[in-house]
């Protein structure tokens, strides 16, 4: 198994605590992950600040852009710089001509903790927005799923240390895996669509694996990644089926060991 692992030497510190026992009291060291206030900038001016782990900036830079639809690709970003600071990170983003205007017509502030899916969006109407229909001929055989997790499971190497964040994977039947991780559920997405998006990698082959459950901005995501496939050890909600439905995604559900539940296009699971 292939697995490209995130970077945690910012990721995670140790602190002390009191840990209670059997009735009796120790100090004991505990390994917690990293969160601290990022802010998305474009051309100056600040799109989103998000509390997130400081680990792989700059796909999560281009994968928050891909999956707000600020850029179409990674290419349309320019120039890029993650500034640290006292009070959190500046993820300093340039755009390509004609995309600033436009940006400018668009803006949105997000103000959230742990990167919350829909907070600061202006209207109902875009928690509901129109999202792309995936197009992809991939089937899976049904032992994927299991693999897949196990997959995942194995190689969260954050998540070994802390028992504290989540993770979504890439997957494809080969056996590779790419892995990202944050205390945040969105915001390891939008890291993974930003490590595909630099690494030219189809999403129209492979799976999305979560470790949350299936909300309706993680099938949104999902479906601005291009990804057929997504697969949770959690259950979704009514209105991520109907969205992944409408999406042409294959939504898996409460998958654990060989346990499964299959929502939608379940054409793309071989038995």
């Amino acid at each position: 198994m292939l697995a490209d692992k995130i970077h945690i030497s910012d990721s995670v510190r140790s602190y002390s605590c009191i840990a209670g026992e059997g009735g009796s009291l120790a100090l004991r060291t505990r390994v917690l992950p990293e969160e601290t206030p990022i802010a998305l900038v474009y051309e100056g001016s600040t799109e989103a600040v998000l509390m997130a782990t400081p680990a792989d900036l700059e796909d999560f830079a281009v994968g928050f852009s891909l999956n707000e639809g600020v850029v179409e690709g990674c290419k349309d970003i320019t120039d890029f710089a993650a500034i640290h600071g006292e009070y959190g990170v500046e993820l300093r983003m340039w755009l390509a001509s004609g995309l600033s205007e436009r940006h400018r017509q668009r803006r949105r502030r997000l103000v959230g903790p742990t990167g919350c899916g829909l907070c600061g969006i202006e209207s109902l109407a875009e928690a509901v927005r129109p999202i792309p229909r995936v197009v992809s001929e991939v089937h899976f055989p049904e032992v994927c799923i299991a693999d897949s997790l196990a997959a995942l499971a194995k190689h969260q190497t954050l998540n070994h240390q802390t028992h504290a964040t989540h993770a979504a994977g890439f997957y494809v039947p080969d056996g590779n895996l790419i892995i990202r991780e944050d205390v945040g559920r969105h915001n390891a997405l939008d890291k993974l669509a930003g490590a595909l998006s630099l690494r030219s990698i189809d999403p129209a082959w492979g799976a999305i694996v979560i470790t949350s459950r299936e909300s309706v901005e993680m099938v949104q995501k999902a479906a601005q990644i291009g990804a057929p496939i997504l697969i949770a050890i959690s259950a979704p909600t009514g209105l991520a089926v109907q969205t992944a439905e409408r999406a042409n995604i294959t939504l898996v559900a409460v998958a654990r060991g060989n346990s499964y539940q299959l929502f939608c296009h379940a054409e793309r699971i071989e038995r």
